[in-house]
C-alpha cells in the first residue's frame, strides 16, 4: 500500500505524512507542483528522523504520477464521496490518494480514481486535517490487511468487542 500527496500546500503535513507512511509501513508519493520546495525546512522538522523510514517519491506532475503508478488502484479520500470508508475492501495494492489542503482533488483527479471514500464526520463537521484522515485511512486499511510485519489474512478480520473495550 501507498500514501500519495496530490499538490499538498501545506510543508508541515507532508512532514507529518513521512511520519504516518513510516509508522504503517507505507510508501508515500508527492504529485507536484506544491506550495512550497521539497526540501523544505519545515518538512524535516517534522517528519524528524523518520524520513529514512519512508522517503517520499516525489512525481512532476499528475500524469507523470499516473504513469509511474503501474497497476495500483487508485482510492480518493473525499468528502465528495458518500461511500464510507468502513463499508471499503482494501487490497494490498491499494493507494490512498489525498487531494489538496485547500481544494481538495479536482475532476480530473476524481475521475481517475478506481474508488472515492469518505469518513463520515458528525453533521456540521466539514473536514478533517489532511495527515489526520490519511492516517484513519491507512488505520483502517491495516485493520483489515493487518499490519505490515504480519502475515495478511486471506480475508479481513472483525475486531472482537470486550466489555472492557468501551
Amino acid at each position: 500500500m501507498r500514501l500519495a500527496l496530490y499538490q499538498p500546500d501545506m510543508a508541515p503535513n507532508v512532514g507529518a505524512a513521512i511520519r504516518a507512511a513510516a509508522c504503517f509501513g507505507v510508501g508515500l508519493d508527492i504529485i507536484e507542483p506544491c506550495g512550497f520546495p521539497l526540501d523544505s525546512r519545515e518538512i524535516r522538522r517534522v517528519a524528524m528522523d523518520y524520513a529514512a523510514l519512508a522517503p517520499p517519491r516525489p512525481h512532476a506532475g499528475w500524469r507523470a504520477f499516473l504513469a509511474a503508478k503501474g497497476d495500483a488502484r487508485l482510492v480518493l479520500m473525499t468528502t465528495r464521496s458518500s461511500q464510507p470508508i468502513w463499508e471499503f475492501r482494501f487490497r494490498e495494492d491499494d493507494i490512498l490518494l489525498m487531494g489538496r489542503e485547500s481544494a481538495g482533488a479536482p475532476d480530473e483527479v476524481h475521475a481517475a480514481a478506481d474508488a472515492r471514500i469518505a469518513i463520515p464526520l458528525t453533521p456540521g463537521a466539514r473536514s478533517l486535517n489532511l495527515v489526520v484522515a490519511a492516517g484513519i485511512g491507512l488505520a483502517e486499511a491495516s485493520r483489515q490487511l493487518g499490519p505490515p510485519s504480519a502475515p495478511r489474512p486471506a480475508a479481513p478480520h472483525r475486531p472482537t468487542t470486550h466489555a472492557n473495550n468501551r
